[in-house]
């Protein structure tokens, strides 16, 4: 890796795809405060080929004010008190720690939202591999600071975001180069509203890795995403979509979640690399296929030729095609076969015979 790779993908910033997209499982909160089930679903992103989890570090009642409510998305999975609901979908430090040390024992890299700059200090006791602010946060200059200060490699998602918004936070951290995710903040996100478009936007403007968080439930968007230019790839893994909680719905299963990185590697090998350049395995039909110069009909030694004696004809082993009117005026050497390619020594341009 050199000093202009990514620290998360270790590749060149590009806003073309990669040959493997790094995928996130986002189990969130989605083990419902159950360290165990953390547990069980680190082992399950695992087994579905994912290369990092994620976990959310809150404190309900350092994050909440007494102003605080809840989401549509989270009331109509049933919530009543966002206290309530996060005071149960919490996992304390050492809760935590079991999970990203599963992480660790499968070889998966481990993330962490934190959603209090007080608390930054508190999860940086633990070895994160990388820290993520949620998409409401972009605009968070004091938490977005606080994260960068830890040295990690840092992921901002861009949900519900301007381009003008991402510019600023990236001007607030300017010893970091995060990497950026789009992302549309609704759970889950309709198919007509994924707007994949987003990712080229941001890989316009801004000169770092790109990918996106998808709340949709399709295992195929993390595939089209790919080919919009998304380098990573965050999904939410549940245990069960009906269990209860805000977060079930908008998440997929275990087989669900191994077809959607299969499928995303897949697109990625299809997109190929991002240059237009001829692959080796076209070399054969391009030599049987392209046309060079030939001769059309019998013509004497000594012609000058015209264009009606020349013509294109396969393979394209011979003169270039291109090339076929630099040989009209010339003179004939001698006696050329109608149907065969032009060999340059048969013919004598003007200016040589001069």
């Amino acid at each position: 890796m050199t000093s202009t790779d990514d620290p998360l993908t270790g590749e060149a910033p590009t806003p073309c795809g990669t040959s493997h997209p790094f995928v996130i499982a986002e189990i969130g909160v989605n083990h419902d405060g159950d360290p165990a089930r953390a547990e069980a679903l680190v082992d399950a992103a695992a087994e579905a080929g994912a290369d990092a989890v994620k976990f959310q570090w809150f404190e309900p009642r350092r994050l909440l004010s007494r102003s605080a409510g809840l989401a549509a998305y989270q009331t109509a999975a049933g919530e009543l008190d966002p206290i309530t609901m996060l005071d149960r979908l919490r996992l304390d430090a050492d809760g935590l720690e079991r999970a990203r040390l599963r992480a660790v024992h499968h070889g998966l890299r481990s993330v962490v939202t934190v959603f209090s700059p007080e608390l930054v200090g508190e999860a940086d006791r633990l070895a994160w591999d990388l820290y993520k602010t949620a998409s409401p946060d972009v605009v968070n200059r004091p938490l977005l600071e606080a994260v960068a200060s830890t040295g990690r490699p840092m992921i901002i998602s861009t949900g519900g975001a301007t381009v003008t918004e991402v510019r600023q936070a990236l001007e607030w951290i300017p010893e970091i180069r995060p990497t950026l995710l789009h992302c549309v903040s609704s759970y889950p996100t309709p198919i007509e509203s994924t707007a994949l478009g987003g990712i080229g936007a941001l890989a316009r403007a801004f000169a770092t890795t790109v990918g996106y968080s998808d709340h949709t439930v399709s295992v195929h968007t993390g595939g089209l995403a790919v080919a919009a230019g998304a380098r990573v790839l965050e999904k939410h893994l549940t245990w069960n979509r009906d269990a209860e909680g805000p977060d079930h719905g908008a998440s997929i299963e275990p087989e669900n979640f191994r077809e959607y990185v299969r499928f995303a590697r897949r697109s990625a090998i299809m997109l190929g690399a991002s240059d237009k350049i001829p692959l080796p395995l076209e070399r054969d039909v391009m030599a049987t296929s392209r046309q060079s110069v030939a001769v059309r009909r019998d013509v004497p030694a000594g012609q000058v030729l015209v264009s009606g004696d020349l013509t294109t004809m396969r393979p394209g082993t011979g003169v270039p095609a291109a090339s076929l009117s630099t040989f009209v005026g010339c003179r004939t050497r001698r006696a050329l076969e109608g149907g065969t390619l032009l060999e340059p020594a048969s013919v004598e341009r003007p200016e040589a015979a001069s």
